[in-house]
């Protein structure tokens, strides 16, 4: 999908034209992949244009950053209220944003020590990340041959671009073999996520979902779903999962900022349940977006009206 361009976009405390936002071609984080980074929503709710989980984020943004050694030259505060500047400044009562930590330029070599820590945020217009369709519909998901990042090797708790190399190769084989996503299997070969998005199956009427330790990112929707389900008295447990044990559920569906609550209603081309959105993820659904319409009291201080 072509990103449409906003005006101006965050860059170390000053707002820049969209077309003059440049880093330097020898900036660290080209060469080495040296940035860590979030990805968030801004509703258009009744209340006004709302942030969701802002707080959440931007901690994940400053954990991720400290996994890494990098400083941000600015407090989680002054990131927040950026976030919310960029957002009014560029007049968008919806948005994606992409808040992006990052080494730049002083020296090359694999030491990013004397390199300067930056930083720059970025919103743009985004629709449905799997389609406009697939909230309701679901999508059709491959089992990946590319596993997700062994332990002790890159930290999967972490946000960082670098990481994402290892989501693209999952992105790539599943579009080209005819798929909107893959699955991707841990180094021991139980389930982990997809290329951007936790997952959850449905069993037995419980929500089953891999454990950090099964190199999972520390999902911020993945942890709203928990909540919502425990208000639903829905038994969630987090375990290992067979692969399988995807193909026998009775509902799975992804997680994530961009993804929302997606249900998935293949995978390898053998059909989940009745080969569409279940109960569960309806309800699951309408919760979520209930909070965001105001149907639904937002009992947890998700939204940061701007």
């Amino acid at each position: 999908m072509a990103l449409k361009k906003t005006d101006k976009i965050w860059m170390d405390g000053k707002m820049a034209d969209w077309d003059d936002a440049t880093i330097h071609v020898c900036a660290h984080v080209v060469h080495y992949g040296t940035a860590v980074f979030e990805g968030m929503r801004c509703y258009k709710t009744p209340m006004g244009s709302a942030a969701f989980r802002l707080d959440a984020h931007v901690k994940r943004l400053f954990d991720s950053a400290k996994v890494y050694r990098m400083d941000p030259p600015y407090s989680q505060e002054q990131i927040s209220d950026a976030i919310k500047e960029t957002i009014r400044i560029n007049k968008l009562e919806e948005c994606y944003i992409r808040p992006v930590v990052y080494r730049g330029f002083e020296e090359l070599g694999v030491n990013p020590f004397n390199n300067p820590v930056n930083v720059f945020i970025v919103v743009w217009e985004w629709g449905k990340y799997l389609g406009k369709e697939a909230l309701e519909q679901g999508v059709d998901v491959c089992v990946s041959s590319w596993n997700r990042i062994a332990p002790n090797t890159m930290p999967a708790l972490a946000k960082c671009g670098a990481n994402y190399m290892n989501s693209q190769l999952i992105k790539m084989e599943a579009i080209v073999n005819g798929y909107v996503e893959g699955i991707a299997l841990d180094t021991a070969g139980y389930v982990s996520e997809g290329s951007g998005e936790n997952l959850f199956i449905v069993r037995d009427g419980k929500l089953v979902t891999p454990p950090l330790g099964a190199s999972v990112l520390p999902g911020i929707t993945r942890d709203c779903v928990v909540k919502h389900a425990g208000d639903l008295g829905i038994e969630v447990i987090e375990q290992m999962i067979p692969r399988e044990s995807v193909y026998l559920a009775e509902e799975v569906f992804f997680t994530g900022s961009a993804a929302e609550i997606t249900p998935i209603r293949s995978v390898d081309k053998i059909k989940v349940g009745n080969g569409k959105r279940g109960p569960i993820t309806r309800e699951l659904q309408e919760r979520f977006f209930g909070v965001l319409s105001g149907e639904i009291e937002d009992k947890y201080g998700w939204l940061t009206i701007l």
